[in-house]
């Protein structure tokens, strides 16, 4: 059995997204427990969001304890949500972005990486939260290993969204 290219599952997962409950920005962070940074492995904006970038959480006390201790869901419905966990808000907003989801992907009960979903203020809801769930749930087979394999991920190009 060959291995999957880390980026075909990343940019499924994504097209998948898209189509509910929407996005305008889509990365893939690597989490790196031994830093406790975050890599990013593949986006849709690899301009403003450059692949092998680095984000500390250190900051951000609540979302490491909801996304990588608790490995739960975290949401931010609107830009005030996002400042209080996020320093680069001013760059999202410029993206026409306010709100985010971020959904741990485990592998026997390890945290191996992070989606992140960013668009509109006050698009996502509880709704949304629960299909990203479901459609990370169903994909966790490739995306799992596409993380653990993402050393090499490089943006596709493919379908881009533009702000």
């Amino acid at each position: 059995m060959t291995e999957q290219d880390p980026s075909t599952a990343f940019q499924d997962i994504f097209d998948h997204l898209r189509r509910d409950p929407g996005v305008i920005l889509f990365t893939a962070l690597r989490w790196l427990p031994g830093s406790s940074v975050l890599r990013r492995v593949f986006t849709s904006h690899p301009v403003q969001y450059p692949l092998g970038a680095e984000k500390s959480v250190e900051i951000s006390e609540g979302w490491l304890d909801t996304v990588i201790a608790k490995q739960q869901p975290f949401l931010a419905p609107d830009a005030a949500a996002l400042a209080e966990v996020f320093t680069d808000v001013a760059l999202i907003q410029s993206l026409g972005c306010g709100a985010v989801i971020n959904i741990p992907v485990t592998t026997h009960g390890t945290v191996v990486g992070v989606l992140a979903l960013l668009d509109a203020e006050g698009k996502y809801t509880r709704r949304s939260l629960d299909a990203v769930s479901v459609a990370v749930s169903a994909a966790s087979g490739t995306l799992a290993p596409a993380f653990i394999n993402s050393d090499q991920t490089t943006p596709t190009g493919k379908d881009t969204v533009l702000p």
